[in-house]
């Protein structure tokens, strides 16, 4: 081997040698992390969940490649936070979530803290495993493959392009609300101490294989502490639309947060809009959704069209129960908007109530 050939490898091997020290040294800060929020999160109960090398999913994805993008999050102040991934492992579909941003390392460890607590209901995505030799945790996820429920109801994409769709159903879209609305009962009363979502949205919920709702989207969640019904938090996370303006303003986070979330994605299923109502022709003074809705009289003035559309359209009541629940849960009096579980009885109401 010449001496130029003897130094290239040399200087690979140093470099790859490198490359494995700082994953090790990430697996012991990730680790000690993870653990230290598992405990606090779970009571100290253990929750067993699967390491995968960082090798394993380099090539479930083929080095991430971009044809395996299935989506990403962004915050307005950070710009995208985190990457989605479709792979394949051992035969199974699984989805990877790598996460960008090192000023926001609190992040993926509240994200797999909370999936790993909340697994266990069947319309929250169920945490697979982790990898936690990346610089920030990885976290794996079972199969995504249906899309998110943004990509079924919105007209438009989030650069304000138009989408092709399909038609999505009423009776489907309320559906939805209801599986949803149960997985988000179970985050508030499932445990000693209440789960705020605090980023409840439809681009954070997601199809899988048998096209079940999974809530997801846990990386800004929050517990409530035992025998308190408030905590008080001076990072203020959402996304814009869906954010609680009493939250927004004082910090103060309690279960109503995230009704009123819940509330603004009603609105979103009833129109196929989003919640400020970007991608509209009224640009970026178009009213928020709550304002559209209220200023147009008529159901069919704001009601998606696809809903309305074929044979089996909406029955108005239903339409307007929905409507009705909606508006009270977004009441700008915190005091005044039911608990999750109110909201989930009363979506199972109106779903009875056509013959």
């Amino acid at each position: 081997m010449g001496v130029k050939k003897l130094l290239a490898s040399c200087r690979d091997l140093w470099s790859r040698m490198g490359e494995e020290r700082e994953r090790e040294k990430s697996f012991l800060e990730n680790g000690s992390r993870v653990l230290e929020a598992l405990i606090a999160s779970c009571n100290g109960k253990p929750i067993p969940i699967r390491t995968f090398s960082y090798d394993e999913l380099r090539w479930a994805t083929n080095n991430y490649e971009q044809r395996h993008l299935l989506d990403y999050g962004s915050f307005q102040e950070y710009g995208c936070y985190y990457e989605l991934y479709e792979g394949s492992f051992e035969g199974r579909t699984i989805s990877i979530k790598t996460f960008m941003d090192p000023t926001l390392s609190e992040l993926p460890i509240t994200d797999l803290a909370i999936s790993a607590k909340a697994s266990a209901h069947k319309n929250v995505l169920k945490l697979v495993g982790c990898c936690l030799k990346t610089r920030l945790p990885t976290l794996v996820f079972e199969s995504v493959e249906n899309g998110t429920l943004a990509e079924r109801i919105y007209a438009f994409d989030r650069d304000g392009a138009p989408r092709q769709r399909e038609s999505m159903a009423w009776r489907s879209r309320l559906k939805v609300a209801r599986d949803i609305a149960h997985a988000i009962t179970y985050l508030h009363t499932g445990f000693s101490r209440p789960i705020i979502h605090r980023d409840i949205h439809a681009d954070n919920i997601f199809f899988d294989q048998h096209d079940i709702p999974k809530l997801s989207g846990f990386s800004t969640s929050i517990l409530i502490p035992e025998g308190e019904t408030q905590v008080k938090d001076d990072a203020v996370w959402g996304t814009i639309g869906y954010a609680c303006p009493t939250y927004c303003d004082t910090g103060c986070i309690t279960e109503k947060t995230d009704v009123y979330s819940f509330g603004m994605l009603l609105l979103v299923l009833l129109t196929g809009q989003r919640a400020c109502l970007r991608g509209t022709s009224d640009g970026p003074k178009a009213p928020n959704l709550i304002n559209y809705v209220r200023e147009r009289s008529e159901i069919n003035q704001f009601v998606d069209p696809a809903i309305l559309e074929g044979e089996r359209g909406a029955d108005e009541q239903q339409l307007q129960a929905v409507l009705q629940l909606a508006f009270i849960c977004v009441d700008k009096d915190p005091e005044t908007r039911p608990t999750m579980m109110d909201v989930t009885k009363e979506l199972r109401r109106i779903g009875r109530s056509v013959c």
